[in-house]
């Protein structure tokens, strides 16, 4: 059960004074969650005037809650579905497919077949093939990577450079 602060009702109660009872919409989403009442001390309930409102203005208080409780409740798992994807982009199948854009940090000495390239976002990928850019010298540089079109292959490409070397994340 929630303990909720008194004054955070004072816009609520206002807002439901001005609307009436003219909410019958929010009433179908009232069995959602348990009325304000019940997740309220007795004490709290009259602390925040809520005793003094009819069946009806208690009822759409109720519905008015439920259905701002499901609109949060939406979004923060949209939120927190994208965050494990994020997080999780470029392990093996799971997480999305976006390119990641961000920066090697220190020093790129080029691509090495085995070498790691800690990105700023903190990111570790490790180059899996071959593909050589001998000679370059670059602080911090921009890098895009991509997956490739088949099975869980990713490329990384610095920019300003035409080569990519193929990569798997390790971290």
């Amino acid at each position: 059960m929630r303990s909720l602060h008194p004054f955070v009702f004072t816009p609520v109660l206002a807002f439901m004074l001005l609307l009436g009872c003219s909410a019958p919409a929010f009433a179908q989403d009232a069995a959602a969650t348990p009325a304000i009442e019940k997740q309220m001390t007795p004490e709290q309930f009259k602390a925040a005037g809520l005793d003094k409102l009819s069946a009806d203005e208690l009822a759409n208080l109720n519905a008015w809650l439920n259905h701002t409780i499901d609109t949060e409740t939406a979004k923060a798992a949209v939120k927190a579905k994208k965050k494990v994807e994020d997080d999780n982009r470029g392990f093996f199948n799971f997480g999305t497919t976006e390119p990641v854009a961000s920066r090697i940090t220190g020093e790129f000495h080029g691509f090495e077949k085995g070498r790691q390239y800690t990105l700023d976002n903190g990111q570790v990928w490790r180059q899996t093939d071959t593909a050589s850019l001998a000679g370059v010298r670059i602080t911090n540089p921009e890098v895009q990577i991509k997956p490739g079109m088949i099975g869980n292959a990713w490329y990384m490409m610095i920019k300003g450079y035409g080569t990519n070397a193929k990569v798997e994340r390790v971290k």
